[in-house]
This record gives C-alpha cells, structure tokens and sequence, in this order.
C-alpha cells in the first residue's frame, strides 16, 4: 500500500471545530487522510490498528455533530480512539503514539481535555457516560454525553447492568453508539427485520420521523403524552413483527443500523438522535479494518500488532516461541491424554495461545466473551462437574474477578487452573494493562496455589503439576514475550524454590519469574567483583516454602526483587514471615511502589524500577560497602 502522507487536511485540524468548515468531499479526503497516517503510525510503533480503520469515518462524524470537550465523547475499551486524538490537536505529536513520553494508546485525560475518562478494560463506557449525563442533568447543563461501545463489549455483563439502569431515566441527554463490525453481535434475522432497516435508514425516513414528532410536541398540553403514546405503539407493532428490540426494552429509543462508513448519513441520524431528548442507541455498522485490504481480510491479526511492513502485513520482527504459544502446546498435550481437562479464555483465544486447542478439542473450548467473571463461575461449575478447567487470561483482566476467585471458586474448594498471561509488565500498552497487581490480590485469597515459572520447562512443568498433584485453585502467571536467558550452570530442580551461585553466602537475592534471569547476571558481576551472593529462586509463590524462611533466617543481608506493586507482595509478606522468626539482618524490598506504570519498553521499565541486572548490581553492592 502506497502512502501519500501529504495530509494536507488532518495536519490544520488542531481542534474539532476545525471540522466544521469542511464539506462532505472533503471529510471523506480528511478520511482517507486519517487512515493513511493510523497505518504509517502502527506500522512504525506497534499498537491496534483495525478497530481504529474501522471507525475513521465515525469520529469524523461525531466531532462534526457533537461539541468536545463541552459535550463528553467516552470510549469504550479504548483501542478505537486514534482517530479521535488526531481530530483533537494530537496530530503533531501522533508520531510518538505507545513510545515513552508520547501519546498514549488509549484515552488518556492528562493528555487532553477531550478524553474524558481512561479507558483499557471493556464494557465500562455506557456506566461512566450515564453517571456524567445525570451529573451534566442535575447541573442544569444542556450538553450531550455520548458512550461508544463496540459490539464485543457487549458480552460483557457491564453493559446491560447499565442500560438496565439509564433506560429508566426521562430527559437524560444520553446517547449509546453501538459500533456493529459483526465480530460478536449474531447477525440480523429475517427479511422482514433487513427491510425495516432499509427504511430506518434511509434519508427521507428520518426527515419525515423528526418533522411529525417535532410537530407532535409542539401540540399544546397533549404534545409530549402524544409523543410517548405514538413511541410506545410503534414499539409494539415492531415487537409483533420482528425480534430485534432488546434495546428499546430496556428504554432506549433504537435508531439504525446505519452506515458507518457514510459521513453523511451518520450526521443525520447523530443530528435526529439530539432531536429525541432521551437516552438513544444508534447502532453504526462498520468494517473492522476499513480501507487496509491486509486488516479486512485478517482483522483479528490486524487487531493489535507490533512493528510491520504496511506494503505486505508482515512483522519486521518475526518472534520466536512466546510464552502463549508454549502454554498453549502444553495444553494441547495434556487435553489428547486427559478428556476432563478443558480451555476458557474471554475473547482471548488468539492472545493466549488457544488457536491450537480449539480446533483440536471443540467440545471442551469455551469463549466466554468479555465475561471474565462469568469465566471463573463457568470454571467453577465444570470442576463440580469432574472436568479440568483451565482460564487463560491476561493479569490486567483476571483484576476484574475478585470476588468470584473468592466466593466461587477459593471458598468452593473447586479444582481450577488459572493460566494468568502478560504477568508483570507488558510494556506500550501502559497503565490499564500492566500485569502487576495479580499476585497482590490473590495472596489475600486463602487456598490459593501461585507459581511462578522462569522458562518454558519450568512452564510445562508447572501446568502439569496444577492438573494431576494440586488441588483448589492454582495460578500460574508467566510474562508476555519469549523466555530469558538462564545461565548454563543453572540446573532446574522444580521444587517450590531453586538455589544459585555462592552457597555459602550470606548475602541473599531472592526473586521469581523472569527478573530471576537478571538476578543472575548481578550474582555473577558481583561474584567477579569478589563479592559472595547467592540467588533464591522461588518457583512457588504462595504458600511460601519453610524450607526458604529456613535458608534465610541466618543472611546478614536479604534483597528482594519483584516485578509487581510492592503493598500486598511476595516480598511484604516474606518479610514478614521473617520477622515472625526474629530476623535481625538487614530486608531491603524493590517493586513498584505506590504508581500507576505509564508506557514504554520492558527494558526500560526495568531500570526504571530498579529491576534490571545493573540496578540490582549497584543495590545489593551496598552491603559491601563500607
């Protein structure tokens, strides 16, 4: 695919209202324009690229229609938001999206004063649009709040819980734009539902629609009864006809579907939907990956990618065997010899490494959706029923099922396996995905089995382990990315904790998952530096082993590295355990302390907090000195 990158639109935008004094023509250049720059800026810096094609014309649109940031526009998940950062003042610095210092890869309000709300988890747009639109109600504030949910959020309990509660309320100037790109919502049924589509649609339908009810309300006294009246019995008649008004039965006024690719039409029905003075959705259907041929075709590839050649669709940087893929292999064996052992995952199928097991074991695979609560009470119920389950889900979203791991599935004593992806940090994604809150909740959890493997071995051995020797709830949380390099004198022992380096020595770091490997490498400069350390592996988190409170009860100096927040960790809680037992050397804990972890490289992460292998060198090297 050839780009221009002239844009000679998009780069005098410098705010929305700068829209306004385009024609349609030339919002369909400015379009075009859009997508060439989202294709030049993923394919530079990584990030998701098809859902942001699919909505370039109806940001457009929006930012025609509605008045940001005095009308609130809050986006749903979030990954659908560049377009919207390019038409608010964001173009220059658009070159920087997902890199340390830059724009972020979602919404985010110390960014600019049009992101209304952060948003990186699904389903929560219409809950925090509706509490807006009664805040901007109660205000005495005339201005619209407008939520836009993709169709795959609603699979998520979330949604309903809120429409079931902002479809009761009169005058709220609400509006819910479903962006419909069939990849979850069942398709349309019966040729009589597609033909009253057609005619909603259409141009001279609507014109006609809002004359007869801005003429309806106009009637002195009756007008507004009339109107509800006329509203109620049409909802009837369609209720008789057709089986697509789930929507206007919890209260909304239903308008669509429509074309999202038509600027046009969108700002009519936008400009109607204003008109109504109640909550409305207005379903938008687009094309996942609009305008890129590659992303049409693949748009769950194309869903989120890292850096790749825009003329052909491939990685630059082809990975080896990752983490998912090797959880995924494993799975695959362990299903051909064990017909209990089952795979959940909620929309993750791809990301987790489950491609392979569903399509070789149908039966006993389960998209759930964006349902991870639902996944951990389904889990539940199958390990009643004799089966295995396995839910594969990354940390940032396994945060969402607390009071189910406690109440569903810990207090039920129920055998299940938690395959937790992306545990620690996942780099450009920033804050909302970082994986580093996991271990902190699940080590308030009573029952609860936790491990931590450093390479693919121990990653196979620990899921066999979780499937045919523990019982209740075990987690097994690996990184996102391929496995470090351990040094060739380390030999694996897949006991709760491995020992490394000076056996004698009584100077200790003590660490576990992949940073283990970076311990290493400080244990082997300080080592050349004539300093005797050694290195505790913990393989298993939770519960900690004695035998490791044991070992370093005698250290003069302990330093704990953990890749996670430092309230409610590992280290806390061996720290504590060691005070139980009057330790009287010295504790010193690294981990993410007190901070939300904004973007950047894993690398660099790292060494911001004091992870990496020279951080750790200059850290333990203090108690030499002197």
């Amino acid at each position: 695919m050839a780009l221009c990158m002239g844009y000679d639109l998009l780069k005098n935008i410098k705010q929305p209202a700068d829209l306004q004094g385009l024609n349609y023509d030339q919002l369909n250049e400015l379009a075009g324009e859009v997508r060439e720059k989202l294709i030049e800026t993923v394919s530079a810096n990584g990030g998701h690229l098809a859902s942001n094609l699919g909505t370039v014309e109806l940001t457009i649109a929006m930012h025609r229609c509605f008045r940001s940031p005095k009308d609130k526009l809050v986006f749903d998940v979030g990954h659908q938001a560049y377009t919207h950062k390019l038409l608010t003042g964001r173009f220059d610095r658009f070159s920087t999206l997902r890199l340390e210092g830059g724009l972020s890869g979602f919404p985010y309000p110390p960014e600019s004063e049009h992101d209304v709300f952060f948003t990186g988890h699904s389903s929560t747009s219409i809950s925090a649009a509706y509490g807006v639109s009664i805040a901007e109600k109660i205000n005495g504030q005339e201005d619209f709040t407008v939520a836009v949910i993709g169709d795959g959020a609603f699979t998520g309990g979330l949604a309903y819980e809120a429409m079931n509660n902002a479809g009761r309320t009169k005058n709220a100037k609400l509006i819910v734009i479903l962006n419909d790109n069939n990849m979850s919502i069942s398709p349309n049924v019966g040729a009589v539902s597609r033909y009253l589509s057609v005619i909603r649609n259409s141009r001279r339908y609507f014109r006609l629609k809002a004359g007869v009810e801005r003429a309806i309300n106009k009637l002195p006294v009756i007008g507004k009864g009339l109107s509800s009246f006329v509203f109620r019995v049409k909802t009837s008649v369609k209720d008789k006809l057709y089986n697509s008004n789930m929507f206007e039965d919890l209260g909304f006024r239903y308008m669509g579907p429509v074309d999202g690719h038509n600027i046009k039409s969108l700002c009519e029905v936008f400009e109607e939907a204003k008109r109504i003075g109640s909550p409305v959705l207005i379903n938008v259907q687009t094309v996942k990956g609009k305008g890129y041929e590659l992303a049409e075709k693949d748009p769950c590839i194309f869903h989120g990618v890292s850096k790749f050649d825009p003329e052909t669709g491939e990685p630059l940087n082809k990975g080896a065997t990752n983490f998912s893929d090797e959880f995924g292999r494993c799975l695959c064996e362990l299903a051909s010899k064990d017909r209990r052992v089952c795979a959940i995952t909620a929309a993750m199928s791809l990301g987790t490494g489950l491609s392979e097991f569903c399509e070789r074991f149908p039966e006993r695979f389960f998209d759930v959706g964006i349902a991870e609560e639902h996944a951990v009470v389904f889990a539940s119920g199958l390990s009643k029923g004799g089966m295995i389950p396995v839910f594969c889900v990354y940390s940032t979203f396994l945060q969402r099922c607390y009071d189910q791991l406690i109440h569903d599935a810990a207090l039920q004593n129920q055998k299940m396996i938690l395959a937790i992806d992306r545990a620690g940090f996942v780099g450009e994604d920033g804050e909302t995905h970082q994986g580093i809150f996991d271990v902190a909740f699940m080590n308030t959890i009573s029952g609860f089995t936790i491990y931590a493997p450093a390479s693919y071995d121990e990653l196979r051995h620990a899921v066999s382990h979780a499937v045919y020797k523990d019982k209740n709830v075990v987690a097994i949380r690996y990184p996102r990315g391929v496995e470090p390099q351990l040094p060739d004198d380390f030999a694996p022992t897949y006991d709760a904790f491995d020992t490394y380096g000076c056996p004698d020595a009584d100077v200790v770091i003590v660490t576990y998952g992949m940073i283990f490997a970076n311990a290493c490498r400080a244990q082997k400069a300080l080592e050349a530096q004539g300093k005797k350390v050694k290195v505790i592996k913990l393989n298993r988190i939770k519960p900690v082993e004695p035998g490791v409170i044991e070992l370093l009860k005698t250290s003069r100096s302990i330093f704990f590295f953990e890749e996670g927040v430092r309230d409610g960790g590992v280290g806390e809680k061996l720290a504590l355990l060691l005070m139980e037992t009057g330790y009287r050397g010295a504790y010193h804990l690294t981990a993410v302390d007190h901070c939300f972890v904004r973007q950047a490289t894993i690398p660099s992460l790292l060494q911001k907090h004091g992870l990496d292998a020279e951080s750790m060198i200059k850290t333990v090297g203090s108690a030499f000195d002197g």
